[in-house]
């Protein structure tokens, strides 16, 4: 999983400057899994980063734009091809404008401070967008997450996660020196003026103690203090917690309302004995702490006083400060690399159980009232990814445009994608497969890809696509269309055929009509028909009849065959004044006949058969085909017969009229081959396999 996790504008990422949202982000990547592919991006001027992976936004130019958009573009133009599974905002709502839908990555915002302050999120409308358009938000504390649904109506909140600041605990006992510590910004809302103040009273009185100060302040007002108060300026971190490890008494008198208060941590985890104001989220840093019932000079000298006069209960604090710390480090950085699992639950879950959501688009054809069941590849293929063991939702995008065209016919494309990407979103597929969908288009592909990048798409055809065909040629521009957007193509022409570039050749699959147990389940073979050869063509399956005037190379070959076969009884469907039969009908005409041509359009081309040879083979017939079609690469001339033209046609089916054992033989033995191979079972198992990048062969 990769992560980039992005800095507010001119937040300090190094040892020196850190401030909290920085050490927040440095102090997490160590202990997550996913750290080797975590990148944090800002704009620092000085080097020496936190952390490796630092990507350096700079020459942000805000005249022409604002800063947020400009500093925002950068970063997407700097990191699109970096192929993130997830964005990490830190207190900036006001990007997620910026970054939403741009780069097919999740979105995870941070609150490091009050929300109704930040531009984006102050408004209750913009707290809802945020809500609705962010896949997670975290909060510091559980007063910032107050803060956030302060004013909204009752809304959930299960996109929202309480995750603190964290520290390690340390083990090893340093001495303690008389000393008494402030850390943070040096200036009046966190309580430093109280703190100076106070310092007169209590170094006065206690002479062998002494006072330290660390931070800064780039509006720095000198409040008079005691000559003992020694102010260090900003210094690196891990020098902050050895000065804490080695200060008795920690005071953190804030008047504003601290999100959370990470130095209260620092401090309790170090052994300090804290004093901290009852202010924001500052309760909720540590259980041992000693609480201001009051903000003011005497209360913060009289709680320190206590302290250093009562060794016994400044050691009890001590010790359990330090013993129990509230937030550990390593502890919620499992939960944060836990939350981010959760954003592709399916991809963690349904595919190492072998269980997937499978959505399926196709023609289910209710406008033709279901007379192509028993030829359709996207039922079989549904049949198939049940019976594997997974789940399915079918959707049928010719139905639905039909249905719902009302009177606003150009308003209906809108609505069938609105349609299919609120129904990806409740279901939540691993897998999308689709075929000969012309309501499909790459926008809504990439629409699916923009919500979940993980997402499989494959698409099928069961075209013709050799080169002999006046449609050939739209049919490929059809199917390649759509390359850039799938992850892989199933079609019933052998690939090698199509002359396909080395970038999209090998994700380029064969494969055979699949046969199903409860649509191929008859055995001709047992049977007595009446007639001798069945056939029957169409012209297009959405035809019920032929069209006038057309002639193919079918009709002619045919034409021709009759001629040849005097004293067989031929049932021939497609040709002349004989219309297409279909559904049942076309049953009832297959199972009255002892064998089948097995003819397709086109010149015959390697492996492309017509979806009927699963009907001939799957329900008992004898079945012929060309030499040319190289079915000899799947059965044996026990199982199929291959002829090498019309007249060898004319004499094979002679011959297996007065030979029925031999007719029997082969149509038994082409049925359970046909099935061993080419089950709707075994034909979707390979799909799923080849489309999730798994080893997979046809047979």
């Amino acid at each position: 999983m990769k992560i980039a996790s992005i800095l507010p504008y001119k937040e300090n990422y190094t040892i020196k400057g850190a401030g909290a949202v920085a050490l927040w982000i440095s102090n997490f990547i160590r202990d997550s899994k996913y750290k080797k592919d975590t990148y944090v991006i800002g704009s620092t001027k000085n080097k020496n980063y936190l952390t490796k992976n630092y990507i350096n936004i700079d020459n942000i130019n805000s005249k022409l734009n604002s800063t947020t958009k400009e500093y925002s573009n950068k970063i997407i133009n700097r990191i699109k091809d970096f192929n993130f599974d997830i964005l990490e905002l830190h207190n900036r709502p006001i990007m997620v404008k910026e970054f939403y839908g741009k780069l097919n990555s999740k979105i995870i915002l941070y609150f490091h401070n009050d929300p109704t302050t930040m531009k984006g999120a102050k408004s209750v409308n913009e707290r809802i967008y945020l809500l609705k358009n962010v896949d997670k938000i975290i909060f510091i504390s559980k007063w910032v997450k107050k803060k956030f649904f302060e004013n909204l109506p009752n809304l959930s909140d299960n996109k929202t996660q309480i995750i603190y600041h964290s520290i390690d605990p340390i083990k090893k006992n340093i001495k303690k020196n008389k000393q008494i510590i402030f850390v943070g910004k040096l200036n009046e809302s966190k309580g430093y003026d109280l703190y100076c103040k106070s310092m007169f009273g209590i170094l006065n009185k206690f002479n062998d103690w002494i006072a330290v100060s660390i931070g800064e302040e780039k509006r720095f007002q000198n409040f008079p203090t005691h000559k003992r108060h020694f102010n260090l300026g900003q210094i690196p971190h891990n020098k902050v917690l050895d000065y804490l490890s080695k200060s008795e008494i920690a005071v953190i008198p804030s008047k504003w309302e601290e999100p959370f208060g990470r130095t209260a941590l620092e401090a309790s985890s170090r052994g300090c004995a804290t004093i901290i104001s009852n202010t924001g989220g500052l309760p909720e840093t540590t259980d041992y702490a000693i609480k201001l019932k009051r903000l003011n000079t005497r209360n913060i000298e009289n709680e320190i006083i206590k302290l250093i006069k009562d060794d016994v209960l400044r050691r009890n604090i001590q010790i359990k400060g330090k013993k129990f710390i509230k937030h550990k480090l390593k502890k919620n950085s499992q939960k944060i690399d836990i939350m981010r699992n959760s954003l592709f639950p399916f991809k963690k879950i349904n595919i190492n159980r072998n269980k997937l959501r499978i959505l399926n688009i196709y023609n289910l054809a209710q406008k033709l009232n279901h007379r192509i069941y028993n030829l359709s590849l996207g039922k079989k293929f549904t049949n198939g990814f049940i019976r594997n063991g997974h789940d399915v939702i079918e959707i049928s995008d010719r139905d639905y445009i039909r249905q719902n065209k009302g009177i606003n016919f150009l308003g209906i494309k809108d609505k069938f994608h609105n349609y299919l990407i609120e129904t990806f979103k409740n279901y939540n597929p691993d897998l999308i497969i689709f075929g000969h969908s012309d309501n499909i288009n790459q926008e809504i592909l990439s629409d699916f890809r923009s919500i979940n990048k993980n997402i499989i798409i494959s698409q099928w055809n069961e075209d013709p696509l050799m080169k002999n065909l006046s449609d050939t040629s739209e049919n490929i521009s059809k199917l390649k269309s759509f390359f850039p957007m799938v992850d892989h193509s199933f079609i019933t022409t052998n690939p090698t055929e199509l002359n396909l570039s080395k970038k999209y050749f090998k994700d380029v699959h064969f494969f055979m009509t699949p046969v199903d147990k409860n649509i191929e389940c008859f055995d001709v073979y047992k049977l007595n028909p009446t007639n001798d050869i069945f056939y029957a063509m169409s012209h297009g399956v959405n035809r019920a009849t032929l069209k006038s005037g057309k002639v193919d190379n079918r009709v002619i070959f045919l034409k021709n065959l009759i001629k040849k076969i005097n004293g067989i009884k031929y049932d021939f469907y497609g040709i002349g004044k004989q219309e297409p039969v279909w559904g049942n009908e076309f049953y009832r005409s297959l199972l009255n006949s002892k064998m089948a041509l097995n003819l397709s359009r086109g010149e015959p081309t390697k492996h492309y058969s017509s979806n009927r040879i699963a009907s001939l083979m799957g329900n008992g017939l004898l079945v012929f085909i060309d030499k040319k079609v190289k079915m000899s690469n799947f059965f044996n001339s026990n199982e199929i017969v291959s002829y090498n033209n019309v007249d060898d046609l004319a004499e094979k089916i002679k011959f297996y009229k007065e030979n029925d054992k031999s007719r029997i033989k082969i149509a038994k033995n082409g049925k359970k081959k046909y099935f061993k191979l080419f089950n709707e079972i075994k034909i979707t198992k390979y799909i799923i396999n080849k489309s999730l990048g798994n080893t997979a062969y046809l047979f």
